[in-house]
């Protein structure tokens, strides 16, 4: 087989421009709002009140239960045009992320913070914290340390996922991967490669820097 490495040469500057659409899609649109959205929505499944609770167990399920493929193609050509009017590759990628890792995010927080010992609440309002005192200053350390190796696990998933995004043109990787194996020199060998290499370091250097994060915090 010979590969022709002048493809890979003259692609670069776009895989690279894809990388960082693919690393930006990821990292605000999962991992930032995944989790912000995620722990809210963690307390809302852990409500003692089933008319609250109800909602979330439902968007749990409903994301959790249906192909990440299907929810981009929902999001971008049926519920954001509707909402907004118009969207864009990018918004509905970073949207559906967003929505589809919170609710993994969500189970992982909520099985954090299940796991701490009801005692350590117990004692901190013998103590005179409030709620919000206990959650802050007692169970979220606790919980986010436990959530690492999970969360970790669902970022590296993320990051791969987002390669879906070349089906509704979002200019990442996986997309100008597509260009270059579809495009005048009608070979899929070196752009399919570049593709895979280049998430390969992708995945490495987030598996290393949870690592590290792991010995630092001295996870369990």
């Amino acid at each position: 087989m010979d590969l022709r490495m002048d493809i890979v040469v003259e692609y670069f500057p776009y895989f690279m421009q894809g990388m960082g659409l693919t690393i930006l899609m990821s990292v605000v649109g999962g991992v930032l709002m995944g989790c912000i959205l995620g722990f809210f929505i963690a307390l809302g499944k852990m409500s003692s009140i089933f008319i609250v609770r109800l909602p979330f167990v439902w968007y749990i399920n409903f994301l959790r239960g249906t192909p990440l493929l299907v929810q981009l193609f929902l999001f971008h050509y049926a519920v954001l045009p509707t909402v907004l009017g118009s969207t864009t590759a990018i918004t509905s990628v970073m949207v559906t992320l967003s929505l589809n890792s919170s609710a993994y995010v969500a189970e992982i927080f909520r099985a954090g913070l299940q796991s701490i010992d009801k005692g350590q609440a117990e004692a901190a309002h013998s103590l005179g914290m409030n709620k919000f005192q206990v959650m802050r200053h007692v169970l979220l350390p606790q919980a986010f340390k436990r959530s690492i190796p999970p969360l970790g696990n669902e970022f590296i998933v993320l990051l791969k996922d987002s390669s879906l995004g070349a089906m509704i043109a979002a200019q990442e990787i996986l997309y100008w991967g597509g260009r270059a194996a579809a495009g005048q020199y009608l070979r899929v060998w070196e752009p399919y490669i570049m593709v895979a290499l280049m998430y390969l370091v992708l995945t490495l250097s987030l598996t290393y820097l949870l690592n590290y994060l792991e010995r630092r915090l001295d996870v369990k």
